[in-house]
């Protein structure tokens, strides 16, 4: 059946949890496409025969007409399914560049085609060097706080480190006021963990 393949692709997607990847499926990415160039061959077939025919022989025309038609709206149909495969494989990646450091983790990575880890890779340095270029980075609260400095306590030794403002030890299990810029690096990192007021 025509265009088959191409809809397990899409409902494959479809039913792995939203923001999460499943492995990308090559084997029937690759079958569709074959379909695809199937269905260009007949079309094309079909045509130079209606092109041989000319206007007079009416029956065959028709036949050949929907002929053609069927497989140039099957050829869409796949393009169509391919698209949305990759389209909403890219947006998942998209938010991984804003909420992974540059380096994917390995678990993720392969699950990612080739052109899919450039795509994240050339995004994320995108990102990266517009924001090195605002000073300032975007990655950090999508809501703004009420408070530029948070309450933080430390998981993990870090040691003296050098903040924007001052500068800190960060001793294990030691509780600090820091700017948010400042701490949401390590909280990201499990190194410290947000307190509540």
């Amino acid at each position: 059946m025509y265009g088959k393949k191409a809809s397990e692709l899409v409902k494959e997607f479809a039913s792995s949890e939203p923001g999460q990847l499943s492995a990308f499926n090559n084997d029937l990415f690759s079958q569709v496409l074959e379909e695809c160039n199937g269905h260009l061959l007949h079309l094309q077939s079909l045509l130079r025969k209606m092109q041989e025919d000319g206007p007079d022989n009416q029956t065959s025309r028709n036949a050949d007409h929907f002929g053609a038609l069927m497989h140039h709206l099957s050829i869409v149909r796949n393009k169509r399914c391919l698209m949305a495969y990759v389209y909403n494989r890219a947006e998942v990646i998209q938010h991984l560049g804003w909420t992974i450091e540059r380096v994917l983790p390995e678990e993720i990575e392969e699950k990612l085609s080739n052109p899919e880890k450039d795509y994240f890779k050339n995004h994320s340095a995108t990102l990266q060097s517009y924001m090195s270029e605002l000073d300032l980075d975007l990655a950090v609260d999508m809501v703004p706080p009420k408070d530029p400095y948070i309450k933080v306590r430390v998981l993990e030794e870090i040691g003296n480190v050098v903040l924007s403002d001052q500068f800190a030890n960060l001793a294990r299990h030691a509780i600090l006021f820091l700017r948010r810029t400042d701490a949401e690096h390590y909280i990201s990192q499990g190194l410290m963990e947000e307190l509540s007021s």
